[in-house]
């Protein structure tokens, strides 16, 4: 027998989102660490809004709302609020009930220098790293380090001369056309109207120049998630000095070892590193005049082997934040803003990974 293709002119209903979300969805598994990172956050929260005054919306709903916009690959805030509006997953996931009205797309804007001022992302990413900590997830003796270019969400057609005019070549209008090719163009002389933070640089040679930053990640080496995470200035010696920075950071009691590519191998970089009780398994650039900084001293060991091995883990999770995270081109400008994006990628991806290495925990 047909079935009726009714109108839905009218419904409802009495099933809770809650309900509707299967039980073996994955995530369930990430909402629970998510509400227990975002409890120990309580009092800094708190701390963040007045005692008077009409009630926000609450961070806890933007910060998962923000998470759900890396897992889900949603490529602006407009789209984050529309989806908001009828996704009952996305509903469930940040504590909207299914009548509650979304807020405005314009209120991830006001509210995240409220959010930079207190670096909650970094709050967040710090406590989730503790969780894997805490369950064993984490070693703490061998890591990996690592950096990649962020491309900034600024026209090359915006990097003009600093003191001077530049006008454009030909046509009119907001976007008119520019001939730069063959003109002199460095840092030095030039800025980006739209982000002065941004610097031109290349990652190697036979690459075109991109008005970018560097980010940069620590992993450790038992199953690769991150455990520190730095945006910087591109350019050519950012990599090793925040490597250094971080590794300072992050050194316990006892000796760990570093793997690294060949970028890390100089000299400067693995007695630096030495200084810090770090042992630095660099691999090896002997086309570096004056040979490679790491000797049999180092590459003796079969510990030198597993880090170099180990290390590759780091990568895929770069390739995870740009693919299905943020961080080809976020949709911010300034430093803060591109680490603030940097650091919910990242969460979101160890969140991923301890879902999948918890797994029986969640049942």
């Amino acid at each position: 027998m047909r079935g009726v293709d009714s109108k839905q002119s009218g419904m409802f209903s009495y099933i809770s989102p809650e309900a509707r979300v299967p039980t073996n969805h994955p995530l369930r598994a990430v909402r629970v660490m998510v509400a227990e990172a975002l409890e120990q956050m309580d009092k800094k929260l708190e701390r963040l809004y007045s005692q008077t005054g009409r009630p926000s919306i609450a961070p806890e709903r933007l910060v998962r709302a923000l998470l759900l916009q890396v897992l889900y690959t949603i490529r602006s805030e407009r789209l984050l609020v529309e989806q908001l509006e009828y996704n009952l997953l996305f509903r469930w996931f940040v504590g909207l009930s299914v009548d509650e009205p979304v807020w405005d797309h314009s209120t991830f804007s006001k509210n995240r220098d409220r959010l930079l001022e207190a670096d909650i992302a970094r709050e967040l990413f710090k406590v989730i790293v503790e969780q894997a900590r805490v369950t064993g997830l984490l070693s703490d003796e061998h890591f990996s380090v690592d950096g990649t270019m962020i491309e900034a969400w600024a026209s090359h057609k915006s990097f003009r001369p600093k003191d001077g005019p530049d006008d454009p070549s030909g046509g009119g209008g907001r976007n008119a056309d520019r001939n730069f090719h063959g003109q002199p163009r460095a840092n030095d002389t030039h800025a980006s109207t739209t982000d002065p933070q941004a610097k031109l640089y290349k990652k190697t040679h036979g690459t075109p120049a991109k008005l970018c930053y560097l980010g940069h990640a620590v992993s450790e080496n038992r199953h690769g998630l991150i455990v520190d995470v730095r945006v910087s200035e591109a350019n050519g010696f950012a990599e090793r000095a925040t490597a250094l920075q971080m590794l300072q950071s992050l050194r316990g009691s006892r000796r760990c070892t570093v793997g690294a590519d060949k970028a890390y191998d100089t000299r400067e970089f693995v007695a630096q590193a030495r200084n810090l009780d770090v042992t630095p398994h660099v691999a090896q650039n002997i086309d570096r005049p004056g040979g490679s900084a790491i000797g049999r001293r180092t590459t003796r060991h079969a510990g030198y082997a597993l880090s170099q091995k180990a290390r590759k883990l780091i990568e895929e999770s770069f390739g995870w934040s740009k693919e299905i995270g943020l961080l080809r081109r976020p949709k911010v400008r300034g430093r803060r803003k591109i680490e603030f994006a940097a650091l919910l990628t990242f969460t979101g991806y160890n969140l991923v990974r301890m879902r999948r290495l918890l797994a029986p925990a969640f049942g």
